[in-house]
């Protein structure tokens, strides 16, 4: 399969630059919007058939160079043991937060073809659906991040607990980092079996972390993950929120692409990246509530940034917000496709 997503991932020249979105499946669109009043986001989730329309219901609309698998990061946990469940207004919820050794003596590796052989039926119908007319993204948390929502039992501002852990019980937090590698490897090669043609690991609470931290507590299970599903023949794209200041870490854990967030100017991040991996991203995805004049504008500056360097695929720097019109969307695909600076 050659398209111009793989081919960028790759370094190749491409016609014209791709653009795919995080988020591109949900919240802003209105056909996902009535699914929901109908359906819990953990049902939509656990019904491949639903969360096969739901992925494809943003390239019905847009000219996009990727699907991605609509799922949640944090599906793999409920089969290591870890409970959770989606508040309406606080998020995800861990039911029994990780905070002591005992914490981890019921838990297991996960086994994604038991635990959520839904998302690989969801990915098999999405495939077949796709012929190949454009790559599909599977994706899975990283170790890090997922270790964040165990440990503080969701959303957090501080990462006390986590830090608390991580300086005080060191071993506790590594048998839990363990873990979550065991999981998310055998996750994201169980998505490349069902028909992902790209994964991404997300990894996005590490911006908690300063550059010392990340190389202690996080970038050598990101390694253990982008080393495992690399080879595979499938582009690994490594997305690091929060990490602009830790670049050259981010790439030395791994990945083919590395995905940056919209706090670091695109020509600078290729600089601090080095020759050799392809760059995703990095408009603000905020811009996209402005006039599309502007949207233009900062997508412009992005695009020239890139200096006419094969390996860039256009991405937000984060996912798409609920608010963001999805014909503020359709403007921003056509602009990157149809843009005619230096490739």
């Amino acid at each position: 399969m050659t398209t111009r997503l793989l081919d960028a991932c790759l370094g190749k020249p491409v016609d014209a630059t791709p653009i795919w979105l995080m988020r591109q499946a949900g919240r802003y669109l209105p056909e996902y919007r009535a699914i929901r009043e109908r359906l819990s986001f953990i049902e939509m989730c656990r019904r491949p058939e639903v969360a096969a329309e739901i992925t494809l219901q943003p390239l019905a609309r847009f000219e996009l160079d990727a699907a991605i698998i609509f799922a949640d990061i944090l599906l793999p946990l409920e089969g290591m043991g870890i409970g959770f469940h989606f508040a309406e207004d606080a998020g995800p919820v861990i039911e029994h937060p990780v905070r002591a050794a005992a914490d981890l003596d019921s838990l297991r590796a996960g086994d994604p073809q038991t635990d959520v052989p839904f998302v690989l039926d969801a990915l098999r119908l999405v495939s077949r659906e796709l012929g190949g007319k454009v790559p599909l993204i599977g994706f899975a948390g990283a170790p890090f991040t997922l270790a964040s929502y165990v440990i503080e039992g969701g959303h957090s501002r501080h990462y006390a607990e986590v830090k608390k852990l991580m300086y005080g019980a060191p071993a506790t937090f590594e048998r839990l980092m363990d873990l979550l590698t065991a999981t998310v490897i055998a996750f994201l090669l169980a998505q490349l079996a069902a028909g992902a043609q790209v994964v991404q690991l997300f990894d996005s609470w590490v911006g908690a972390l300063g550059p010392y931290d990340y190389e202690r507590f996080a970038a050598p299970w990101s390694r253990k993950v982008l080393d495992a599903v690399g080879g595979h023949g499938a582009p690994v794209i490594h997305f690091a929120n929060g990490a602009s200041a830790m670049l050259p870490q981010v790439r030395a854990a791994g990945g083919d692409v590395i995905g940056v967030d919209w706090r670091i100017d695109l020509d600078r991040a290729r600089d601090e990246l080095g020759e050799g991996v392809a760059v995703q991203g990095n408009l603000d995805p905020v811009a996209l509530l402005g006039p599309i004049a502007q949207v233009e504008a900062r997508a412009a500056d992005v695009l020239g940034r890139a200096h006419g360097r094969p390996g860039h695929i256009f991405n937000l720097g984060h996912g798409l917000l609920p608010q963001t019109p999805p014909d503020t969307v359709a403007r921003l695909v056509a602009f990157v496709h149809d843009w005619q600076g230096e490739r």
